[in-house]
């Protein structure tokens, strides 16, 4: 892809425009090389946008799976866009129902993960700083009932 150029006045250069365009589908699926390709597809994209500050993510969860595990950050800030079909998402030791177009944000330390209804599950996650080493950590068996 091309990157716009904007003019400027006086003789200076233009400046070229930073940007990048992806088709968040077309990013690789992490979910299998984790085992979990039978509950979730994961799509990271941050890395193939070329991203520094925000991280972003696609996630899908199949319907009625819940992800097997939960996870917090120690630094990162995420918010949850739920952009298809709807679920639960426990926060701590809290679970709420989740429906399309909710936006739900949690703080660094505050432990969460998501759970499909019938209809599956699809969100987009932002999360910003984005860390330079893995700030990520995962709590298997963290959703029980």
């Amino acid at each position: 892809m091309t990157p716009c150029v904007a003019g400027v006045e006086g003789g200076h250069d233009p400046p070229m425009s930073d940007y990048t365009i992806i088709g968040l589908r077309e990013v690789e699926d992490a979910a299998p090389g984790f085992g979990f390709d039978e509950t979730m597809e994961s799509r990271f994209a941050t890395r193939p946008l070329g991203g520094s500050i925000v991280g972003l993510a696609l996630e899908t969860i199949k319907p009625g799976k819940r992800v097997p595990f939960g996870h917090r950050h120690s630094n990162q800030e995420e918010v949850y866009v739920v952009v298809r079909g709807g679920g639960r998402v426990k926060i701590e030791d809290e679970v709420h129902d989740v429906r399309q177009w909710d936006a739900i944000r949690v703080g660094p330390g505050t432990t969460r993960n998501f759970e499909a209804g019938p209809d599956g599950l699809e969100i987009l996650a932002f999360g910003a700083p984005v860390s330079v080493g893995n700030d990520s950590e995962l709590l298997p068996g963290w959703w029980s009932d």
